[in-house]
C-alpha cells in the first residue's frame, strides 16, 4: 500500500468522519440520517474512497468494478471485457470526446481510450484518486489521450458547459450521486445532440421490497459497506433516464445471465473457484485468513502513520460489503451491473 498524503489534514479528517454518517443498527437509523448522508454525499463518498482506495487496489485492480467471468477468465482480462463490451455497445470511436464520470484511479479510461482509440476525460471529486490517476496515465504513456479533472458530477454544465461530449460513461459510479434524476440530468445536458450515455448502474432489482425487514436491511449494509448515500430499485434508474429525456436503445442486467463463473465469486474467499493460479491470491484475500492478515497490516500500517487514521474503520465496512454484495447477489435482490445505453435526441 502506498503512503496516502495528508495534505492539510482533509484526507485524515475525511476518513475519521466517514462512520460518522452511519448507524450500523437498522433500528437505529432513521431518516434522517438518510437525509443528512444524501445532503453531505460529497463528504460521505470522500470520506469513503479516501479510506478505501489503497485497499481497493490491493484486493481488486485499478479497475473498481465487478464484471462476468467465462469459465477459466483471468481476472485481470474480465475486468477489461466488461469494459470494452460498454465501449462497444456505445460504439465509440477513434476521434471522439468522451468523459468518464466518477473515473476512480482512472483504469477504465486507460483501458477504453486504448480499445477505442478515443479521447477520454475522467471526472472524479475526489484528490487522492486523482493524483494516483495521473501518475498511472503517464506511466502508461496514455497523458495526451487521456486526462482527469477533479468536479462534482451534479455540476457538470458548471464544469464543462453544453452540448460539450460525444459520449459519456459510468461504470459503478452514478450510485453515490443524491438522486439519479439529478446527474443524469448534468450528463444529458452536457451530452451533444444525438450523444451516447452507458451506465453500469448498481440497484437493488425489481425483486427487492423495502417493507421487508430482510431486504431494507441487505439494502442497508450494501449501503455501509460501499459508501453509498442511498441504495434504490432498478426501475427508479429505467424511469429517471427517461424522465430527464434520454432515448433508451438498449438495457440489460447482466448479472441475469446464466454464467457458470458468478460475477461475485472472488468475493466468497473460496481458493477452490480461483479460475487461474494467478487470481489465486485474488481470492485468497477475501478468505478468512486473508482478512486476518490485510486486517492486522491495515491496523499496523495506521498506528504508524503510513495510512491515515480511519483507514482500519473503513476496512472494517470493506468487509460488510462484502457479505453484503455476495448476499444480493445469490438472493438477486442486488445487481451492480443494469447496463443502459441511452441517446440524446437530435433535436
Amino acid at each position: 500500500m502506498s503512503p496516502v498524503p495528508l495534505a492539510d489534514g482533509r484526507v485524515e479528517t475525511r476518513v475519521q468522519n466517514y462512520n460518522k454518517f452511519w448507524k450500523k443498527d437498522l433500528q437505529q437509523e432513521g431518516l434522517a440520517d438518510n437525509e443528512a448522508r444524501l445532503d453531505s454525499y460529497t463528504d460521505v463518498v470522500n470520506g469513503y474512497y479516501d479510506g478505501a482506495t489503497d485497499l481497493y487496489e490491493y484486493g481488486w485492480a485499478q479497475s473498481f468494478h465487478f464484471s462476468r467471468f467465462y469459465k477459466g477468465e483471468a481476472f485481470l482480462a474480465s475486468l477489461a471485457r466488461h469494459e470494452h463490451y460498454l465501449a462497444s455497445q456505445m460504439v465509440l470511436r477513434p476521434g471522439m470526446r468522451v468523459l468518464d464520470v466518477g473515473c476512480g484511479v482512472g483504469g477504465p479510461a486507460r483501458e477504453i481510450a486504448r480499445f477505442s482509440d478515443a479521447q477520454v476525460i475522467g471526472l472524479n471529486n475526489n484528490d487522492f484518486q486523482i493524483q494516483r490517476a495521473r501518475r498511472y496515465t503517464k506511466k502508461a504513456g496514455l497523458e495526451n489521450q487521456v486526462t482527469f479533472v477533479k468536479g462534482d458530477f451534479m455540476k457538470l454544465v458548471e464544469q464543462f458547459g453544453e452540448n460539450y461530449f460525444d459520449a459519456v460513461y459510468a461504470i459503478e459510479a452514478t450510485v453515490h450521486a443524491p438522486t439519479w434524476e439529478g446527474v443524469y440530468s448534468q450528463i444529458h445536458k452536457v451530452l451533444k445532440p444525438g450523444g451516447v450515455f452507458g451506465v453500469y448502474e448498481w440497484c437493488m432489482t425489481d425483486a427487492w421490497d423495502p417493507s421487508i425487514p430482510e431486504h431494507k436491511e441487505l439494502a442497508h449494509q450494501i449501503e455501509l459497506g460501499n459508501g453509498i448515500p442511498e441504495m434504490r430499485p432498478l426501475r427508479m434508474s429505467r424511469e429517471a433516464l427517461k424522465s430527464v429525456g434520454f432515448i433508451i436503445e438498449h438495457e440489460e442486467d447482466l448479472a441475469e445471465r446464466p454464467d457458470p463463473i458468478t460475477w461475485y465469486y472472488p468475493l466468497e474467499g473460496d481458493i477452490t473457484k480461483a479460475q487461474t493460479v494467478w487470481d489465486y491470491f485474488t481470492v485468497w484475500r477475501m478468505s478468512w485468513s486473508g482478512k486476518l492478515v490485510t486486517h492486522n497490516v491495515v491496523w499496523f500500517l495506521e498506528k504508524l502513520g503510513v495510512i491515515p487514521k480511519g483507514t482500519y474503520d473503513v476496512g472494517e465496512s470493506l468487509k460488510v460489503a462484502a457479505s453484503s454484495l455476495v448476499k444480493g447477489g445469490q438472493t438477486k435482490l442486488f445487481t451492480p451491473m443494469y447496463l443502459v445505453v441511452s441517446r440524446k435526441p437530435q433535436n
